[in-house]
């Protein structure tokens, strides 16, 4: 290519005008923002659309069913930090990865699914076009902080805009944008790319600072609750907690922020009864970046959690939403953090120059003191926590260890809504900072594990990547060992196999009811992994699952590994 060719080339890529299809508009501004990964399934009404991924230098992952492409992308936000994209076809195949994008929302992962809709002009009443439905943009409301179909080529540039302006700058949310089918193919003159802007950490408000900090110094009983959103505060969060002497606990979202192994931490632990009596009993409690929700807890939020409730959120709402924040900061979680750090170690400066002061003495408060009494305080509510539930985790807490023995440190989990996991996995498989776990919170979708797996694969290839998940959640998704197959990437799939949906079996029972629908035929799951191209190994024992898992992690494709377990008693 020439000098003259390579400089047209790339203004028609990024800058100067050109004539093209809204297809190619749809992924140059997406190239434009960054994306470079993909999910979806080609149909007849987009094939414009991936004719050029490739030239704009985006990968493409084919799941083997939308809901798939929808975990999968959602999973490669929450690793990278950049939006998972999603490429659908119309009606079906955008209503089949619905329930992901539901669970994006749920969860604030940024979230971009494109899909071709209805011609421009067309009628109201139906005509009995392939896939037609009523209306997209309506079904896709409800999941999605919005839903924007596009009415000419150059305005596809500045919906995606629009979309990568929301994740930057707000709560991240999942985004529908719509090109109508007659769109994609349009010729059309285009500008320059439009691009979201670049946005700063919102800073909080100096008075709240000063009053949280001032709280927070002073309070005999203090404790963090983290969410999901502190996972860029981790090292402010750990350094606040340790000066104040607080104890730390988190959401699902939340998992090893903040080291589970620290002397200060209780883990994945809201929803245990003597947790929630400690944080009750806290005269300052500091929650970062959660909603404080149902979900969070498993039973409805309290009327007050501890004497005094600080919150910290970039979302305003959170402030009067659920639990009223009593003091509020408002804005982004490392800034607000960087800021209480630094007022708390003020406030109590100015305490000990006013000790000395007053007795001649050479020390401040007794920090280290404190510390050490928090960390036996700490010590004593895990130990009631766990001996609350040592019968009905007995079942799964072995195996985890031998998880935990095999696998990296920064490994990533992906977990799913089965026992095993919200029981098992989330208190009891231990995280720090550099390892992640995936779990679908709040919307509560089942199948969420594999495909999660295979999109942290495809966005990090040289990650270790564990899915873990129950043998009823599992075959929700169950094709997507297809997906794993061909991306030929290790990857162990450890399923607890319990022959059913074991909580509503569970819950049907301590109602008194007979059991219904909830008890399913076993399946061959590793004969079927082996079956898509995988490998597949029973493992009746901790050291079994132990020597399958760490041959799994060496070996190209998905090796499904089941943990054979009987219903509770």
């Amino acid at each position: 290519m020439t000098g003259a060719e390579d400089d047209v080339a790339v203004g028609r890529r990024f800058g100067a005008e050109a004539a093209m299809t809204g297809g190619e508009a749809l992924v140059r501004a997406l190239a434009a923002h960054g994306a470079d990964l993909a999910f979806g399934i080609p149909g007849t009404h987009n094939l414009e659309v991936y004719r050029h991924l490739e030239p704009y230098g985006i990968r493409h992952v084919t799941p083997r069913h939308e809901q798939g492409a929808g975990y999968a992308a959602d999973a490669s936000a929450r690793v990278t930090g950049r939006p998972g994209v999603v490429v659908t076809t119309t009606g079906p195949a955008l209503l089949n990865a619905a329930a992901a994008v539901g669970q994006a929302y749920s969860d604030s992962v940024p979230l971009l699914v494109v899909s071709p809709g209805m011609p421009l002009r067309h009628p109201r009443q139906p005509t009995g076009l392939l896939h037609e439905m009523r209306s997209q943009t309506e079904a896709m409301r409800g999941v999605t902080a919005f839903s924007h179909r596009v009415s000419s080529v150059e305005e596809i540039g500045a919906a995606v805009a629009r979309a990568y302006t929301l994740f930057r700058t707000g709560r991240p949310r999942p985004v529908h944008i719509e090109v109508p089918l007659d769109l994609l193919g349009a010729v059309e003159p285009v500008g320059a790319v439009r691009l979201a802007p670049p946005a700063g950490a919102l800073p909080p408000s100096d008075a709240a600072v000063r009053e949280a900090a001032g709280a927070l110094a002073s309070a005999r009983r203090p404790a963090l609750v983290l969410g999901g959103g502190a996972r860029e505060a981790g090292p402010e969060c750990r350094s606040l907690a340790e000066e104040l002497g607080a104890f730390v606990v988190t959401t699902a979202n939340g998992k090893g922020i903040v080291d589970e192994g620290h002397p200060l931490s209780l883990g994945v632990s809201l929803h245990d009864p003597s947790v929630r009596k400690a944080l009750a009993d806290c005269d300052a409690v500091l929650a970062v970046g959660t909603e404080l929700a149902e979900s969070d807890l498993w039973v409805q939020p309290p009327a007050a959690l501890g004497e005094l409730l600080i919150r910290v959120d970039v979302d305003p709402a959170q402030m009067y939403a659920g639990l009223r924040a009593d003091v509020a900061l408002v804005g982004d979680a490392r800034e607000c953090l960087r800021a209480l750090l630094h007022a708390v170690a003020a406030v109590r400066g100015e305490e000990g120059a006013a000790v000395r002061g007053e007795e001649g003495a050479a020390s401040g408060p007794p920090v280290h003191g404190k510390r050490r009494d928090a960390h036996a305080g700490v010590a004593e509510v895990r130990g009631a926590r766990d001996a609350a539930t040592a019968h009905r985790d007995a079942r799964w807490v072995p195996y985890l260890r031998a998880v935990r023995d095999v696998v990296d440190a920064d490994a990533v989990f992906t977990s799913d809504s089965a026992q095993c996991c919200y029981y098992g996995a989330l208190p009891h498989l231990p995280l720090g900072p550099r390892g992640r776990f995936l779990h679908p919170t709040g919307f509560g979708t089942l199948g969420y594990a594999l495909p999660a797996a295979v999109g942290v694969k495809a966005a990090q290839p040289e990650r270790q990547v564990v899915a873990l998940s129950g043998d009823g959640g599992l075959q929700f998704t169950v094709q997507e060992l297809a997906t794993a197959a061909q991306l030929q990437l290790p990857l162990p799939v450890v399923v607890f196999d319990n022959g059913g949906f074991g909580e509503i079996r569970d819950e049907m029972a301590a109602r008194g009811d007979t059991p219904v629908a909830v008890d399913l035929p076993r399946v061959d799951l590793p004969a079927l992994c082996r079956a898509y191209g995988g490998a597949g190994v029973h493992a009746s024992t901790p050291e079994a699952l132990a020597e399958a898992l760490a041959k799994a992690l060496r070996t190209p494709g998905p090796t499904l590994i089941t943990v054979p377990e009987e219903p509770a008693a």
